[in-house]
């Protein structure tokens, strides 16, 4: 862990200062639990109460919050961002691999490029190409003709398949699967037949996917993430789906084949969306979202009924179980009104 004044904080995020720049920051903590040496942010204002009694050594805030504050203040646009970059330069994860393990199998047809680390019992196969600085967990599979862009690190017991592309300075947390085969067969008289899914999977630049998530090949085209994707932990991206450039999708999301996402939307956690439809750029859907149909105006998208107690949903129930009858009567008083 590093430590950084506050003036030189200001100096890397542009921030206004208000108290001592000679402040030493080695740490970040929440706002009701910061002491001396640590840094905190307030990013809604909502949690101006502890201000009062708050011990950091100094609050990131915005302007509107500064005459709340007792401490040494850095004065931000957007507080939660400047946490994050701060947060960036206090806090260093460890390598996923050092240097090459001696149990680590690389085949000699593949292209290894300069300061890459592969991990113990990791398996790197023919016609692969590693880019400079990559790094490899322990018990990773790369396999034939995969390629991994510069800078990309692979957490343990990542699994890539082959002819796999991964873009520069991508992030694949552990046990997730990328090139495994679409969910792709045909039905012969009650009989599945397996349809060799052909495709690959295509991923850009500065990609982060979370652990035990499962981007499947394409069936015949590829399957595509656009550079700055976000994906979260055991999400499911079905063969042949399309995702835009800084789309970020929560956990436990499920999205079926061929369809197309755009650029920067945001998809909650646990969301369910069909296979070939398309959702345009800039979509919010909030948690638990099930989209059946496809999206074509911008904007923030919900369904499901949110969390009521056991009573409550009782009843909203048995009222859903009427709406048929209910529609029934309501024809039918409206055909008497037109009639009289």
């Amino acid at each position: 862990m590093a430590s950084i004044t506050l003036i030189e904080l200001v100096e890397k995020l542009g921030a206004e200062l208000h108290g001592d720049g000679a402040i030493v920051i080695h740490s970040i903590a929440g706002i009701d639990k910061a002491k001396e040496g640590q840094l905190t942010f307030l990013a809604n204002s909502k949690y101006r109460k502890h201000l009062a009694e708050c011990k950091a050594s100094a609050v990131m805030l915005q302007k509107a919050d500064l005459s709340y504050c007792n401490n040494n203040a850095l004065v931000v646009k957007d507080p939660y961002l400047g946490y994050a970059l701060t947060a960036q330069l206090l806090y260093t994860s460890p390598a996923c691999a050092i240097d090459i393990a001696p149990s680590a199998y690389i085949s000699p047809m593949a292209i290894i490029g300069v300061g890459v680390a592969i991990g113990y019992n990791a398996v790197v196969e023919d016609g692969v190409e590693l880019g400079d600085n990559v790094q490899i967990g322990a018990g990773c599979f790369v396999g034939k003709n995969a390629s991994l862009g510069s800078g990309t690190r692979l957490w343990t017991n990542v699994s890539i398949y082959h002819g796999v592309t991964l873009g520069k300075s991508c992030l694949i947390q552990s046990g997730a699967v990328i090139g495994s085969d679409g969910f792709g067969y045909a039905n012969d008289r009650g009989c599945w037949i397996k349809i060799p899914q052909v495709g690959s999977v295509i991923i850009g630049n500065r990609v982060e996917v979370g652990a035990n998530t499962t981007i499947d090949r394409g069936a015949l085209n590829n399957t595509l993430i656009e550079d700055g994707v976000i994906i979260d932990n055991q999400c499911q991206i079905a063969h042949n789906v399309s995702i835009g450039e800084n789309t970020a999708i929560a956990g436990a999301t499920v999205i079926g084949g061929s369809t197309n996402i755009g650029k920067h939307c945001i998809i909650g956690g646990a969301c369910v969306i069909n296979g070939h439809l398309e959702i345009t750029d800039s979509v919010s859907i909030t948690g638990m979202g099930m989209v059946m149909r496809s999206i074509t105006e911008p904007g923030i998208y919900s369904s499901g009924i949110p969390l009521q107690t056991n009573h409550e949903w009782r009843k909203t129930t048995a009222r859903v179980m009427k709406i048929g009858d209910m529609q029934k009567r309501l024809k039918a008083i409206e055909k008497q009104i037109k009639d009289s």
